[in-house]
């Protein structure tokens, strides 16, 4: 009697494997600040995106920008949303820290 016949395998098969995301995301380097409501039932969320580093980069600015404003926040898609509308004070915390910085729409 022959041992080859597999019967069932956990090893790959048809299942084609998951592509990893980039590690940072390419921008021409300018933060876009934008106040949204769209999908989020009223409440506003700044949005910062455009920034040029990588995913770790993003999540320690996302926490220190929190705490500056004293709100919640997250990032989605190296997006980064903070609970409010406090764009002046992000603002002026990113231009000191030698980013450029522009406020967009809303």
């Amino acid at each position: 009697m022959s041992q080859n016949n597999l019967v069932y395998s956990t090893d790959g098969g048809r299942i084609a494997p998951k592509k990893s995301q980039p590690s940072s995301v390419k921008t021409d380097g300018i933060i876009r600040i934008r106040r949204e409501t769209k999908g989020r039932k009223g409440k506003g969320v700044t949005t910062l995106s455009g920034m040029d580093m990588d995913a770790t980069q993003i999540k320690a600015l996302c926490s220190e920008l929190k705490k500056m404003c004293g709100t919640g926040g997250a990032v989605k898609d190296a997006v980064i949303e903070i609970q409010g509308g406090n764009r002046d004070k992000i603002k002026l915390a990113l231009e000191k820290r030698g980013h450029t910085v522009k406020l967009a729409g809303g």
